[in-house]
C-alpha cells in the first residue's frame, strides 16, 4: 500500500466499520475470543509452571555421613559441597535434628525412641538443594564418586549413603516434560484456530462488498488501492479485540487471581508483571499480524485477473 493511499485507507475503513457496525462487532468479538482463550491458557501455563518449579525446587539429595567422621572432615566435606556449580545450598543436619524431624514426622515416634534407651542410631547427614533441580542424577553420581565422601559415607556403603528418590524425580520430571510440550503445542493450535476464525470473519465482510470491489477493478484501481481499506480494516478489528482482551485479562489478574490465591493459601504460586506484559504484548502483535495476513489472504480471489 503506497503512502499516498495511508489517508484514504484509513478513511474507509473507520467509514465502513461504523457503517456495517454489526458486521464489524461480531469480527471484534471473535477476535477478541481467540485471543482471550490464548491468552489465558498462556497464564494457565504460567500457573502450571509456577506449580512445576515449586514441586521441582522440593527435590533434594540426602548424603548421609559416619558417626566417625571427625567435625573437620564433615566441615571441609560440605566446604567442598558448596563450592561445587549447581549447587545453592548445603544443609548439615546432626544427629539430633535427624532425631528431631523423626519425632515430628512419625506419630509413634515417642515410643520408638523411648525405646532406644538414649541411642540416636539415625547418621548425620548433608542436605543439597541445587539451582537445576533437573541434575539431580548427575549431582548425586559425582556425590558417590568423590574420594572424601567414599571414605566418610554412612557404614561404608556409597550408593545407600546418597538418597534422593530416584524413581519418584524420574517420574516428575518426565511429567513436567510432557506438561510444558504440551503447553507450547496448544498454544500454537489455538493461534491456529484464531487465525481460521479471524480469516473466515474477514473473509465474510469482503464478500458483502465483491459488488464494490469489482466496480473499483472496473475503473481500473490497482490491487494495493483496492487491498489498503481492507487490510485497515482488518488490523482495526484485530487491535480492538486485542486490547480488549487484555482489558478482560487485567480484569482476571487484579480481581480473580487474588480471590484464588487466597483459596489456595497452602500453594504459594505468583505470576510475575512480566509474564503479563510479555502475554500483552504477544497478543496485539498476534492480532496484529493474524488481521493483516487474514485480509490479505481473504481477498486473494477478488483480485485474480
Amino acid at each position: 500500500m503506497a503512502p499516498s493511499n495511508i489517508g484514504y485507507s484509513l478513511r474507509e475503513a473507520f467509514s465502513h466499520f461504523f457503517r456495517n457496525w454489526t458486521t464489524s462487532f461480531g469480527a471484534v468479538i471473535t477476535i477478541f475470543l481467540s485471543l482471550f482463550i490464548i491468552g489465558l491458557f498462556i497464564v494457565g501455563s504460567a500457573l502450571v509452571t509456577s506449580a512445576i518449579g515449586t514441586i521441582e525446587d522440593t527435590v533434594t539429595i540426602n548424603v548421609f555421613i559416619s558417626d566417625d567422621a571427625t567435625d573437620d572432615e564433615v566441615q571441609a566435606f560440605q566446604e567442598k559441597l558448596e563450592s561445587w556449580q549447581n549447587v545453592q545450598s548445603v544443609n548439615f543436619k546432626s544427629k539430633e535434628d535427624a532425631l528431631e524431624e523423626y519425632r515430628n514426622m512419625s506419630s509413634s515416634a515417642d515410643s520408638t525412641i523411648a525405646a532406644l534407651d538414649g541411642e540416636n542410631p539415625l547418621p548425620r547427614s548433608y542436605e543439597v538443594m541445587m539451582e537445576d533441580s533437573s541434575q539431580v542424577e548427575d549431582m548425586a553420581s559425582r556425590i558417590k564418586e568423590d574420594t572424601d565422601f567414599q571414605a566418610m559415607a554412612d557404614n561404608g556403603d556409597v550408593d545407600e549413603s546418597v538418597q534422593y528418590s530416584q524413581e519418584m524425580v524420574g517420574r516428575l520430571f518426565q511429567v513436567t516434560g510432557y506438561i510444558r510440550i504440551a503447553c507450547i503445542v496448544l498454544v500454537a493450535l489455538l493461534t491456529f484456530i484464531a487465525f481460521i476464525f479471524i480469516n473466515n470473519t474477514i473473509r465474510l465482510s469482503i464478500t458483502a462488498r465483491r459488488r464494490e470491489i469489482a466496480i473499483m477493478r472496473l475503473v481500473g484501481a490497482s490491487n494495493g488501492f483496492i487491498r489498503g481499506p481492507f487490510v485497515t480494516e482488518g488490523v482495526l478489528q484485530a487491535l480492538l479485540g486485542a486490547l480488549l482482551s487484555i482489558g478482560v485479562l487485567e480484569l482476571v489478574r487484579n480481581f480473580l487471581m487474588p480471590r484464588v490465591m487466597n483459596m489456595v493459601s497452602w500453594w504459594q504460586f505468583e505470576i510475575p508483571l512480566e509474564v503479563y506484559l510479555m502475554t500483552y504484548g504477544a497478543l496485539i502483535l498476534v492480532g496484529l499480524v493474524i488481521g493483516l495476513f487474514g485480509s490479505a489472504i481473504a481477498m486473494r480471489r477478488y483480485l485474480k485477473v
